[in-house]
């Protein structure tokens, strides 16, 4: 079926989206090349013992966070699995979704409020050791706050794994008597088994490109990853020369882990929805029961922990003092445009990018895709290889020669914050806008309608709580962002994070958890409000 104009306007918006992501990871890569081939020997002297020991560092770190991250998941997923009707399970899975929600920062802010120096567990912890406990900042800082973060998602992906297991398979394992552990072996084991790679690589390459929990719990040199030495190298020693080779190495592992992730057919952006708990054929044992429930508790307890300790110190600090600080008011301005823009930004090019995809695909009768089709479809997922303070590095060293990289921040900032949203608002748009097409395509083509009428009169009723999901996506991933402010921010230019870096920086620590509890709040809201609306389109 022929289907598209000759010059069809979602093509050809389409094509305008491609080129804007092409030009900003370009202008990065070019800043890099430029930089280095002004200091060539400088780029190579910077290969030293330090940079071999961060490079070091920032895979050991994230190799030890996906094990303590997706060993427990694995458990605590089959315990969920096999006791459906757990007391408060859907409470449970719905808090297992909130570390995805919250800012890098005030996961670290929610760490150090509970297993700092100065946290609730702080006198525990001292008398266990006994001396002064020394807080958590290094290593273990690093893996706990990791943990906090990735355990519940790994938890999330191995269950939606576990609910893919046919009735019939578990049916006929009640008729044949199965216990627990041929269960396991023959059922759950190769379910799980063909997941977690996928699950492993994704937690992975979210250790490996971690730049704000690092920042705030690393420590110093010693706990250092690449994403961090980048932004040392040019916000405090301005070692360009060390920048770039630091950022190619960052891009070089970046790249190795999202091809391995293609391969294994990994969901790099995650899913928030889980289907119902299906029905189980198999009675758990009095002792499997007791060790089940025992894993779903302390996996509870340890992520519920962080969160409340969060609240708490939020509700401690003088929230009317902050309220009327000037500084504060304008970085929740400031952070609450920027957000808005990227929001908007992402979104108009995410559905410029599905809409054209799917032109193409019905302009195509048979045959391989087009290369134009295939980047219509994948090219948004490449920005992940592309980690945020990397395309603001490239930026940074090529605008540094023209003009004032901090007077066109705000710019960057937006950009940079909607293109690597684009993945998720793609994810929410793609399937509403496909069943749209479904439907309308050949009475669009039969009554010639087509560009903003189109959109107004036929994709709009369909589209808007899709475009309302993204959006909301979108908004909080930008709003929680420290990776490109933490580069261009300056006193002229702060938002919420920025803002609470800062505070911490200057250990003002009451008002870093005030300013955290406020961000975590509108960004939790943000993503339940996305979460409510993508349920609305399902149903």
């Amino acid at each position: 079926m022929h289907t598209g104009y000759p010059a069809d306007p979602r093509v050809t918006a389409g094509t305008i989206a491609l080129a804007a992501v092409a030009l900003l990871i370009g202008g990065a890569f070019a800043g890099l090349i430029v930089e280095g081939a002004r200091d060539p020997s400088g780029a190579m002297s910077a290969f030293d013992s330090y940079l071999f020991r961060v490079a070091r560092f920032t895979l050991w770190q994230a190799l030890l966070s996906t094990l303590l991250s997706v060993v427990p998941a694995l458990f605590v997923a089959r315990a969920l699995s096999r006791h459906p009707r757990f007391f408060g399970r859907g409470l449970i899975l719905q808090l297992f979704a909130v570390p995805l929600a919250l800012p890098a920062i005030v996961a670290a802010l929610g760490i150090l409020a509970l297993y700092g120096r100065a946290g609730y567990f702080a006198g525990v912890l001292t008398a266990i050791g006994g001396q002064g406990w020394p807080g958590i900042y290094g290593l273990s800082g690093i893996l706990i706050a990791h943990v906090f973060l990735n355990l519940p998602l790994a938890t999330r992906l191995l269950l939606e794994a576990l609910t893919t297991v046919p009735a019939d398979q578990w049916r006929l394992a009640s008729q044949l008597g199965m216990g627990a552990r041929p269960a396991f072996r023959l059922i759950e084991w190769p379910t799980l088994r063909a997941a977690l790679p996928g699950v492993a690589g994704l937690v992975f390459m979210l250790c490996i490109t971690s730049f704000t929990i690092v920042l705030t719990l690393g420590g110093g040199p010693r706990a250092t990853t690449l994403e961090v030495a980048i932004y040392q190298a040019l916000r405090f020693d301005f070692d360009p020369a060390r920048a770039v080779t630091l950022t190619l190495l960052q891009i070089a592992l970046t790249f190795v882990v999202v091809l391995a992730l293609m391969r294994l057919g990994a969901n790099t952006v995650g899913d928030a929805n889980l289907p119902v708990a299906p029905r189980r054929y198999l009675s758990a044992g009095t002792a499997e029961t007791v060790l089940n429930t025992a894993l779903i508790v302390l996996a509870l307890l340890f992520v519920a922990g962080p969160m409340a300790a969060m609240v708490m110190s939020g509700l401690g600090a003088d929230l009317g003092r902050l309220a009327g600080e000037i500084a504060v008011r304008q970085a929740t301005l400031t952070s609450a445009v920027l957000a808005l823009l990227a929001a908007l930004l992402s979104v108009a090019l995410s559905l410029s990018l599905v809409m054209a995809r799917r032109a193409l695909a019905l302009r195509r009768r048979v045959g391989a895709r087009t290369l134009l089709e295939y980047a219509t479809d994948t090219g948004a997922g490449f920005v992940l290889v592309v980690p945020p303070i990397v395309i603001g590095a490239g930026w940074f060293l090529l605008l540094r020669t023209v003009s004032d990289v901090f007077a066109i921040a705000p710019v960057m900032v937006v950009v940079v914050n909607a293109v690597m949203a684009m993945p998720f608002a793609i994810r929410a748009i793609r399937p509403g806008y496909d069943a749209a097409s479904e439907r309308h395509e050949r009475l669009c083509l039969l009554l010639g309608i087509s560009g903003w009428n189109r959109f107004r009169l036929v994709d709009w009723p369909s589209l808007r709580r899709p475009l309302a999901t993204g959006f909301a996506f979108a908004m909080a991933l930008s709003l929680g962002d420290l990776g490109v402010i933490a580069l261009f921010g300056s006193d002229s230019l702060q938002t919420l994070p920025y803002l609470l870096l800062a505070r911490m920086g200057s250990y003002r620590t009451m008002d870093a958890a005030g300013l955290a509890l406020l961000l975590g709040l509108v960004c939790l809201a943000l993503v339940l409000a996305a979460d409510w609306l993508g349920r609305g389109e399902k149903s």
